[in-house]
């Protein structure tokens, strides 16, 4: 929230919208997504929770994918002139586009969702138990990965790819530590990285 609230009030927001404005679209979606999580025990099991739940995948499926218009957004100033054409625009918002299709086709439409209570935090998961990251997450990351590397090449800016980077290594490593926030402090550092760059 902090984050969020810093980004959208720092001077570089005012009256300059662009692609790289979804960053703000992906904190709120998070803030929302962090906040359901964090009132479940409260809340208790029922329908209404559920579906609180449930809005947290849809806001998934249809916000992460939007970084992927962010990453261009980020590489549009530096006049490569593979970006400066139309149709690359065209392109990455089809690419966008089309990995919300398939994240809500393959993933959040046919979900079905359980409680579960850990570490003392109740939230509703789903009952098939995932098996690796979502084939979206995966070209997401990629995209920052890809912009990230030419970011640290062409202005020697490591932060985005450090970020990416650092993700990536969290969702294939199992950290053992008994907390499921970890997960949520990698997220957070991305963000950071996304708001600096």
């Amino acid at each position: 929230m902090i984050l969020l609230i810093c980004v959208v009030r720092s001077p570089f927001s005012q009256n300059n919208w662009s692609l790289r404005s979804f960053i703000y679209l992906v904190l709120l979606g998070l803030v929302i997504d962090n906040s359901i999580i964090a009132v479940g025990r409260f809340i208790g099991e029922g329908m209404f929770l559920e579906y609180l739940n449930l809005s947290r995948y849809w806001i998934h499926a249809l916000i992460t994918p939007t970084l992927v218009l962010f990453s261009f957004g980020i590489l549009k100033p530096f006049n490569l002139r593979i970006f400066q054409h139309k149709a690359a625009f065209m392109v990455t918002l089809l690419f966008t586009m089309l990995l919300i299709i398939f994240e809500l086709f393959t993933e959040t439409i046919p979900l079905h969702l359980k409680p579960l209570w850990e570490y003392d935090v109740l939230r509703y998961v789903p009952i098939e138990s995932e098996s690796g990251p979502p084939f979206m997450i995966l070209f997401v990351t990629l995209c920052l990965l890809i912009v990230g590397i030419i970011l640290s090449v062409r202005i020697n800016w490591i932060w985005m790819l450090m970020g990416a980077l650092l993700i990536t290594l969290a969702s294939v490593i199992p950290i053992p530590l008994n907390s499921s926030a970890i997960t949520n402090g990698f997220e957070l550092f991305l963000m950071l990285t996304l708001v600096l760059t």
